[in-house]
């Protein structure tokens, strides 16, 4: 089923939360929207459900105004970031509960309840869990029971608010394939709120990136993680390193090389934004070096940390009094046989350059936000 928003806009208090949002979800699609803490996602999904109202703006549901459609009709299931459980009822109660509270003319006779919920039970892999209370299952349990009840009702949409976000990451991965089969079998127009960008880029057909209430980009995983708009994509979607540069009349010097911009900005201080696997290392003394190489940072910098896991190695540089970032695969690292304190060359690719003003503006939320998901991290790991 088919959605579009028009001018959506939402004030709570005196914080402007949605900011004239225009969105097209498309039937049949997998949208992510994803964006940091207080960008608005998690608003956007309530309009969409029913649960909250607009300010101003317009919502169709189906080619239908969403107005005329009062929840029960949007043919929405819903699975809260919390799951909403009822605590006091078996699994198997809480996922026919949807169909029990139907009205008469509209409610199934027990045996199809019976069928429909075993079959999701089933779906769900918690075959044999049926009698079981939410407090004796794991938290991953708990998300598979809150997305059955969910699909109990037939939904054509399906609106998930942070569905992975109190798992550990082995489940979070099992799951995330189950949800995207579920999706992809039952033809659903999925939409799924998350902050979690390898979340976002691993599932979801299209990614729309929120920030300030709006958003800042829309496009496939692949497109937005390889052509950020703004520095705020970019700078939110992964690691980056941020070296200072300047534009003049259209181009840019980094390092060593000029670069011509396309689109141009204007003169004056910029930043170039480059990801850890878009940069090269070869040792100081040339070895390593390939010549098919064009260098565009060719500086000397100084090997601080080296962390290998798995097929892949992270390097840390102290280059220029800043920290950089680098993967490569652990193969190639011990063909340079570099180690801490070792000087060592990089050569930067696919830089990403945008105006120093436009970065201050945009990228200062998003660190802000890094910073205060590693400090709660760090608390959670002491305690």
């Amino acid at each position: 089923m088919r959605i579009e928003l028009k001018g959506l806009t939402k004030v709570i208090g005196d914080t402007l939360v949605l900011d004239h949002v225009d969105l097209e979800i498309r039937e049949g699609e997998f949208l992510g929207l994803l964006g940091p803490s207080g960008s608005g996602k998690t608003t956007l999904l309530r309009i969409l459900a029913g649960l909250d109202v607009a300010d101003f703006g317009s919502l169709s549901i189906g080619g239908r105004d969403a107005n005329e459609l009062p929840f029960e009709l949007r043919q929405m299931g819903f699975v809260f970031q919390n799951y909403a459980l009822f605590e006091h009822m078996s699994v198997f109660e809480n996922v026919a509960f949807g169909l029990r509270v139907r009205p008469r003319r509209r409610r199934p006779r027990g045996t199809e309840i019976k069928e429909r919920v075993q079959r999701l039970l089933d779906l769900v892999q918690l075959e044999g869990f049926e009698a079981r209370f939410p407090a004796q299952l794991s938290g991953g349990q708990r998300q598979r029971v809150a997305l059955a009840r969910a699909l109990a009702t037939e939904p054509k949409i399906l609106l998930l608010d942070e569905p992975f976000g109190a798992l550990d990451a082995k489940v979070r991965v099992e799951l995330r394939r189950s949800l995207r089969e579920i999706h992809d079998s039952a033809g659903l127009t999925t939409v799924f709120v998350t902050h979690d960008q390898s979340e976002a880029l691993d599932l979801a057909d299209r990614v729309a990136v929120m920030t300030r209430g709006h958003i800042e980009q829309i496009g496939t995983p692949a497109d937005i993680f390889e052509e950020p708009k703004t520095p705020f994509v970019i700078d939110f979607l992964g690691r980056t390193n941020a070296f200072n540069c300047e534009v003049n009349n259209g181009q840019v010097k980094l390092g060593d090389k000029m670069i011509i911009l396309d689109p141009p900005l204007p003169d004056g201080q910029a930043v170039a934004f480059v990801r850890p696997a878009n940069i090269v290392l070869t040792k100081a003394d040339g070895a390593g070096t390939d010549a098919s190489e064009d260098p565009v940072l060719p500086h000397t910098a100084a090997v601080r940390f080296i962390s290998e896991i798995g097929p892949w190695a992270t390097v840390e540089l102290l280059y220029h009094g800043q920290f950089i970032e680098v993967e490569m695969m652990r193969e190639k690292l011990h063909e340079l046989e570099l180690a801490v304190g070792d000087k060592c060359v990089m050569t930067v690719r696919f830089p990403k350059i945008f105006a120093r003003g436009q970065v201050e503006r945009e990228v200062a939320d998003v660190r802000k936000t890094k910073g205060l998901r590693m400090r709660f991290r760090q608390r959670r790991n002491r305690s």
